[in-house]
């Protein structure tokens, strides 16, 4: 192996490693790492398992690659700031279920929706609150899981809707779906007397971010009148996914069995 070969794993690494924790938190890593923090305080300061993970992949790349420290200290900070630049280009589209009109240009529900699956390379966070088997979502993710994408679903469930919604159970809609992790926000963490897991998102590695109305269900898709908004660029997206780890964390979202 070459050593424009070796750096290249080490530039992956880092890539993936801004991608995912954000520009912020890898302008802390490399000021750490030039403060002379050993690896292990590294790993121990990161926030919960997903960065302990990142960050250990970023500093087993980096020994591997024998890139010396203060040339990888400087390429962080680099990708960091360019990565900030890029996070700031935000835009925003309106998004909507249900009748269309000629005049206004937006964007259909089933159509983003697909879209913001079809993008992820490693990461996707889905949000919903009722849910039915929607073939187009499961094939979405079915191909998400074959690109080896990461995907969580957080859904409400019977006993925490209530009698707000009866059949199955939400999580039934993604049975036998490989490579999909149920989360669930456990009653036994509501403080509040009908508190309702009532979100609605996809996000798609931390970059795309789709807020609706609308369920993950036909009728939410395509034949409600749901309303939401794509965004892209920005913190947004991240600072979405990063909620959502956090509550993972803490145990306020809990896994379905």
């Amino acid at each position: 192996m070459t050593a424009t070969q070796a750096f290249g794993d080490f530039a992956a690494a880092a890539g993936n490693a801004v991608a995912r924790l954000g520009s912020a938190r890898i302008v802390e890593l490399a000021a750490r790492m030039e403060a002379g923090w050993p690896d292990e305080s590294l790993r121990r300061a990161a926030t919960g398992s997903d960065e302990a993970l990142v960050v250990q992949a970023l500093l087993a790349a980096r020994h591997s690659s024998m890139v010396e420290q203060p040339l990888a200290i400087c390429y962080l900070r680099g990708l960091a700031d360019g990565y900030a630049r890029q996070e700031a280009r935000c835009q925003v589209e309106a998004v909507w279920s249900g009748p269309t009109t000629h005049n206004v240009p937006v964007r259909s529900t089933a159509a983003v929706l697909a879209e913001v699956i079809n993008s992820a390379q490693s990461e996707l966070v889905l949000m919903t609150y009722s849910a039915k088997p929607y073939q187009p979502v499961r094939d979405a993710l079915a191909s998400a899981a074959q690109r080896g994408v990461a995907t969580t679903v957080v859904v409400e469930t019977l006993q925490g809707a209530g009698s707000a919604i009866s059949g199955s159970e939400p999580a039934a809609a993604f049975a036998g779906l490989h490579g999909v992790e149920l989360w669930h926000w456990p009653t036994t963490q509501r403080t509040e007397q009908g508190a309702k897991q009532h979100a609605k998102l996809a996000a798609a590695d931390r970059a795309i971010l789709l807020v609706t109305s609308a369920n993950l269900t036909a009728s939410g898709a395509a034949k409600n009148m749901e309303a939401g908004l794509l965004i892209r660029g920005g913190t947004v997206p991240a600072r979405a996914v990063e909620h959502i780890r956090q509550l993972q964390s803490a145990g306020t979202l809990e896994r379905l069995l």
